[in-house]
C-alpha cells in the first residue's frame, strides 16, 4: 500500500481552498475586487517548489477554474500555463526579490493572465472591455503580501519539500 506524502496533501488542500475562495459568493460591489486566489497560490508553489509544481499543475488548475467558473474549457488554462511558464523560468530571481518587488511582479503576471483570458473571451464571445476587469490585479498584488508569508509558514510547518 502506497502512503501519500504529507507535502502532496498540503499542496492539494491549499489548491482546494484557493478554488473555493474563487467561487465563494460575495456581494456584487466587492466581487469585482476578488483577488485571483488560484493564480496566487499556484505562483507561490512554483516559486517555492519549482521541481514539484509547474506547467502541468497550472494546466490542471486552469481547467478546474474553467469548470468552476462555467467558462469555455481552456481559457483560464491558457492564461495559467503562460504565467506558470514565466514564473518557473524565473523562479530564482523571484525568490531573491523583496516582498514588495515580488508583489509588483505578481501583479504583472496576473495582468498578463487576465489579458490572455480577456482576449480569448473576445475571440470566443465578443466580450466587452471594462476597467473593472483589471481590479483583481491590484487586489492580488496587495494580498500577495499576506499570502506569501502565510504559505511559507504552512510549507515550513508541514515540511513540504
Amino acid at each position: 500500500m502506497k502512503v501519500v506524502k504529507p507535502g502532496i496533501v498540503t499542496l492539494l488542500v491549499t489548491y482546494i481552498i484557493a478554488l473555493t475562495l474563487m467561487v465563494m459568493p460575495m456581494p456584487a460591489t466587492f466581487d469585482v475586487f476578488r483577488p485571483d486566489w488560484v493564480t496566487l497560490v499556484m505562483l507561490y508553489w512554483i516559486i517555492a517548489l519549482p521541481h514539484r509544481v509547474s506547467i502541468g499543475t497550472a494546466l490542471i488548475l486552469g481547467v478546474l477554474s474553467d469548470v468552476l467558473l462555467g467558462s469555455v474549457v481552456g481559457v483560464h488554462a491558457l492564461g495559467m500555463v503562460v504565467v506558470a511558464y514565466l514564473a518557473a523560468r524565473n523562479f530564482q530571481r523571484l525568490r531573491n526579490f523583496a516582498l514588495i518587488q515580488q508583489a509588483v511582479v505578481i501583479a504583472v503576471l496576473i495582468l498578463l493572465k487576465r489579458f490572455i483570458v480577456f482576449e480569448a473571451n473576445v475571440f470566443l464571445h465578443d466580450a466587452e472591455f471594462t476597467l473593472s476587469y483589471f481590479w483583481p490585479v491590484l487586489t492580488s498584488a496587495v494580498f500577495w503580501l499576506w499570502v506569501f508569508p502565510l504559505l511559507r509558514k504552512v510549507r515550513r510547518q508541514f515540511g513540504v519539500s
